[in-house]
């Protein structure tokens, strides 16, 4: 994915503060955008300055969180020229997802499903119905090429999500990017619990392709229409396998 798409993808992620503690919540933005990709492994954080800036957070509250990441073996800093905050998070391998993530938030997560069925076609036909400028085609262009070219189990699954939520941020609105980027989390997390299966790549990439036509057509029912028949598949799967 080029810079500027990547940045226009961790912009709207990062960029607004949930009503929490400004440290605690600096932890979960950032460690859900590197678990979901938007910060890949052996990627560099953003400068500090502009860092900060984005997340609307000091940057001694900045430095704090980044270090509860690297305790957390999530990021790892570089010294010198061309260094700086390196992702260190290795994407999850799907099936070796550690089983006590789903203790206890089983309901909660096969929830995260049903909201996921609303929010998410409603994104797919707003972004369809709206002019995208060069950058937001050309983040949905990369974001879907990442999926079909992704080559590991891990890859594949943070590619994935870094397409969801792309297709949220050509919509323009930073509530319904919170939404989806919360939803994606939980689907993640349900997702990395079972075996990829590659009846189910091939068909999920089917469906991915025919989102972003849609999309890129100016085509919103259509658009509405294929995200909820990739949701209810996926739901569908993930609703058979972890029962």
């Amino acid at each position: 994915m080029s810079e500027g798409a990547t940045d226009r993808l961790a912009t709207g992620i990062l960029g607004g503060g949930r009503g929490r503690h400004a440290f605690e919540d600096c932890v979960e933005r950032l460690a859900t955008a590197i678990r979901l990709g938007v910060f890949p492994e052996g990627s560099v954080l953003p400068a500090e300055r502009e860092l900060s800036a984005r997340m609307g957070v000091s940057r001694a509250t900045l430095r704090e969180a980044i270090a509860a990441l690297r305790q957390a073996g999530m990021v790892r800093t570089v010294r010198g020229r061309g260094g700086g905050t390196v992702i260190s998070h290795r994407p999850v391998t799907p099936a070796h997802a550690n089983s006590r993530q789903l203790a206890g938030r089983r309901d909660e997560l096969m929830d995260a499903l049903v909201f996921r069925r609303v929010v998410e076609p409603g994104a797919a036909g707003l972004a369809a119905a709206s002019v995208l400028d060069h950058d937001h085609q050309k983040l949905l262009d990369t974001s879907l090429q990442a999926v079909e070219q992704a080559d590991k189990p891990g890859a594949y699954r943070q590619a994935d999500s870094r397409l969801h939520l792309a297709i949220a941020t050509v919509t323009g609105s930073p509530q319904l990017l919170q939404a989806i980027t919360r939803v994606q989390a939980d689907v993640h997390t349900l997702l990395t619990a079972i075996p990829m299966l590659e009846v189910n790549i091939e068909h999920s990439n089917a469906q991915h392709s025919s989102i972003v036509r849609a999309i890129r057509n100016r085509r919103p029912a259509q658009a509405r229409l294929a995200m909820e028949r990739h949701c209810d598949d996926t739901a569908a799967l993930l609703r058979g396998l972890l029962s």
